[in-house]
């Protein structure tokens, strides 16, 4: 009998990553494969990478040093933002044997199949205009919450940005095949999911990125609402040009729409947010957080934020600082800026020097550590429906209000993937 051949995964970036991760392992269990930890010895591993810093290129290269340590003989596969921007980079790293471009990825079994030991790198890609079509994908079995993928790409052209160049044109999934996964996932136990892309507000756009369904995001998030057997879904990230009136209050009347927003604002300074082409003003940003809070106080708001973007004065970041302080949000994600080819940021003077964009990155994230102990306080008494994870740690479970309050208890089996009403 042969043995089975053995694969690994890692992944690098967003949830909508890890949707694809778990498609792409799934493919290759279906051809066979049995699927390993990282840390194990496999035939194969599969590194899904991005390329949203400089970080995650630096993580890829030593992940590869890692496993050539470990296991010289497996096959090394990249994938992901950072493969597409750059494979013939990726293909000079020592111990890669194979780079698979956006268009390539879900094709990897065959790629796969193709290998040969001591050949050459082999590079599967091209050029980004080139890629079309949409592919599903959804996390599953990783975690208690699943990660449904239902739009790709971008077509927004912010200067500090490699996504479009990485992942092509806006494309979504219909409203049907949406409802059909999500169908699916009920079927399957799952209790709660998150929609995930990268515009997600964009959705409905056809699957090759040209013309539109009769359908937009609204009207997936109402479809998905009637739906039996899914009790929680979340919004992942949404911008707040596209985050509409109707869809706020329409989550705050539904009882499957958790009161969650992540809303990427990346500066408080109109005129940063103009060099970095970005398609509103603060105002619009503080009237959507107000809506949000005057209909759901108890609702979380996580704030994407970009500090030391060129020319980013004192004033400038002391403008973010201010506005962010003023809002009334619950957390803030701090990104550094960091310097990507073939992005117009490069033209922009002055360049803030590293170590104040360091700074600026502790300051806000003392902000934000202040932001969410103060959002715990107030619901503080408070009874509130929390999502067990299936997984035991150190003899703990954790799990997530529906406010996305995390919350950590002994565990017990009957709670693992229960809701449950928890007093905060």
């Amino acid at each position: 009998m042969n043995q089975k051949r053995t694969v690994a995964f890692h992944t690098l970036g967003c949830k909508l990553n890890f949707s694809e991760t778990s498609t792409l392992s799934r493919m290759l269990e279906n051809e066979g494969f049995e699927k390993k930890g990282f840390d194990d010895l496999a035939d194969v591993y599969v590194i899904n990478t991005c390329s949203v810093t400089d970080n995650a290129d630096k993580e890829c290269r030593h992940l590869v040093r890692r496993i050539q340590r470990k296991a010289p003989d497996s096959f090394v596969v990249i994938t992901g933002c950072y493969a597409q921007l750059k494979p013939k980079e990726i293909a000079s790293i020592p111990g890669v044997d194979l780079v698979l471009g956006a268009a390539e990825k879900f094709n990897i079994a065959q790629h796969i199949g193709e290998l040969a030991k001591g050949d050459p790198a082999k590079i599967c890609s091209c050029d980004i205009e080139d890629v079309s079509g949409f592919t599903a994908s959804f996390s599953q079995n990783d975690r208690t919450r699943t990660f449904l993928k239902v739009q790709d790409g971008c077509d927004y052209n912010c200067s500090f940005c490699t996504i479009p160049m990485a992942r092509g044109k806006s494309r979504s999934d219909t409203v049907a095949n949406v409802l059909a996964h999500a169908q699916q996932l009920a079927a399957d136990g799952v209790k709660e999911i998150v929609l995930t892309g990268v515009n997600l507000g964009d959705f409905g756009k056809g699957g090759d990125g040209n013309g539109k369904y009769d359908e937009n995001f609204f009207t997936l998030v109402k479809a998905l609402d009637k739906l039996e057997g899914i009790e929680r879904y979340r919004i992942s990230s949404i911008e707040p040009n596209l985050l509409t009136n109707e869809i706020i209050e329409f989550v705050a009347n539904s009882g499957k729409f958790m009161p969650h927003f992540h809303i990427p604002l990346q500066s408080g300074s109109d005129e940063v947010l103009g060099l970095m082409r970005r398609r509103y003003k603060k105002e619009l940003y503080a009237e959507r957080v107000g809506l949000i809070k005057k209909l759901m106080p108890h609702c979380a708001i996580g704030v994407d934020v970009i500090v030391g973007f060129p020319g980013e004065t004192d004033t400038h970041f002391t403008e973010t600082f201010d506005f962010l302080h003023s809002l009334d949000i619950s957390y803030l994600h701090v990104f550094t800026y960091s310097e990507r080819d073939n992005t117009k940021a490069l033209e922009i003077k002055p360049v803030v020097p590293i170590h104040i964009r360091n700074e600026r990155n502790k300051t806000l994230r003392n902000l934000s550590y202040m932001k969410m102990q103060y959002f715990t306080s107030l619901h503080a008494g408070q009874t509130r429906k929390v999502l067990f994870e299936i997984f035991e740690k150190n003899g703990m479970m954790e799990g997530y209000t529906d406010n996305y309050l995390r919350i950590s208890t002994p565990y017990r089996k009957e709670w693992a993937n229960a809701v449950v009403e928890w007093t905060v």
